[in-house]
């Protein structure tokens, strides 16, 4: 697989369009051939990775793993603002990870808000909340 070698070796040094552009020519999403789909798990990683959040956004809208990588990548770079829309604009994945950045971070309150804003109805999104708010469950 001489491919796979590559690819790693431009992993390693952070060439990510060489990297990028070898994974995505053996990626498919949810493929019956598990080399192909995880192979399209490490591309939307290696997107994440050298910051092509416009290209990872685009996919997020069909594709649920670069949905949660989005989400994930998001948290990561402290961008709460950008979860907070993707939430407003009915990504419940975005809501969680919003929703749990707030209530691990001392903000049970904004949690609670951003819930009542976002997602009133969700039962799992209350539930995050409410395992904050337990004696045993974090931060009160």
């Amino acid at each position: 697989m001489e491919w796979f070698e590559q690819a790693q070796a431009a992993e390693q040094r952070r060439d990510w369009d060489a990297a990028i552009a070898l994974v995505s020519a053996h990626a498919e999403c949810y493929s019956i051939d598990p080399h192909r789909h995880d192979s399209h798990l490490w591309h939307v990683d290696l997107l994440a990775r050298a910051d092509r959040l416009s290209e990872l956004t685009e996919r997020a809208l069909t594709d649920v793993h670069a949905r949660r990588r989005l989400n994930t990548s998001l948290r990561e770079r402290g961008m709460e603002a950008a979860l907070r829309n993707r939430a407003k604009d009915g990504d419940r994945g975005a809501l969680y990870v919003l929703v749990r950045l707030l209530c691990e971070t001392s903000r049970t309150q904004e949690a609670h808000r951003a819930v009542q804003d976002f997602g009133p109805d969700d039962q799992y999104a209350h539930q995050i909340v409410a395992r904050f708010r337990s004696p045993s469950g974090g931060a009160q």
